[in-house]
């Protein structure tokens, strides 16, 4: 099975290779701002040239943030799921966004699990350039089914584990959103699990990413989401600074 391990310095090259374009918007605004520097008077070249070095900065930073989180942190190594106890025969769903970089990797440590994957990429919805080049790049886990967030091909209490890293923000639409999870509850299994991976909408994001964060949703909507569907939710901690996990069950946990 190929794409078990990642190639180093694969996330920071995917995000340049995937978004190149904002990358040449961003060096023609800075391009821009030096030229129109040289016709101003010193007041506003100083104003003009402080715009040009944040702009400078805040893609560094963008870029050194995510070279850490997608290269360095160990998001992908996944040691961090082995607190789940996955067994052998267990039912495991992977579902994506139209990009997928984790079914090979799930695959290849839970073998003796069944893995299905799901995509809900809807090109009517996710009209993001960048997801249409990283899918014509990587090819798609084999058995790959496309689905609906509106509909999922699953019969009640019959999922193990449901994973969804970096997906479910995708879903703009917050009444589909709960839906979909709504969904997924009624899939799981007595002692089931939902994983959910994503970047918030906080300081630190806001640091990396800068407007871009808005992208990502809030921690009080992803709370009033999981309540809406009915889900618990048993536990949510940091892989880094900048990505959280939930992970939530169909049955509240009693001491």
């Amino acid at each position: 099975m190929e794409r078990l391990t990642r190639k180093p310095f694969q996330g920071i090259t995917n995000i340049i290779r995937f978004n190149w374009h904002y990358y040449i918007i961003a060096l023609a605004v800075i391009a821009a701002l030096l030229f129109v520097e040289t016709f101003l008077n010193e007041q506003w070249k100083i104003v003009v040239l402080i715009v040009a070095a944040l702009t400078i900065l805040s893609i560094i930073i963008s870029l050194i943030v995510s070279w850490y989180i997608y290269d360095c942190s160990g998001l992908y190594a996944f040691t961090w799921l082995e607190d789940l106890n996955i067994k052998a025969g267990q039912q495991l769903i992977n579902i994506n966004a139209g990009f997928d970089e984790t079914s090979f990797i799930l695959a290849n440590k839970f073998p003796h699990a069944h893995l299905l994957v799901f995509d809900f990429y809807d090109p009517q919805k996710h009209t993001e350039i960048s997801i249409k080049r990283a899918r014509k790049f990587y090819s798609a886990f084999p058995g790959t089914v496309e689905i609906d967030t509106n509909h999922l091909p699953l019969k009640v209490n019959s999922v193990d584990y449901v994973f969804l890293f970096f997906a479910a923000h995708e879903i703009r639409d917050h009444q589909e959103r709960i839906g979909f999870f709504k969904q997924l509850k009624n899939c799981l299994s007595e002692n089931g699990r939902i994983i959910v991976v994503e970047h918030q909408r906080d300081l630190y994001n806001f640091i990396a990413y800068n407007f871009g964060f808005f992208h990502f949703l809030s921690r009080k909507i992803w709370d009033k989401t999981f309540a809406m569907a009915g889900l618990f939710e048993i536990s949510k901690t940091k892989i880094n600074s900048f990505v959280s996990t939930f992970i939530l069950t169909k049955n509240a946990i009693t001491s």
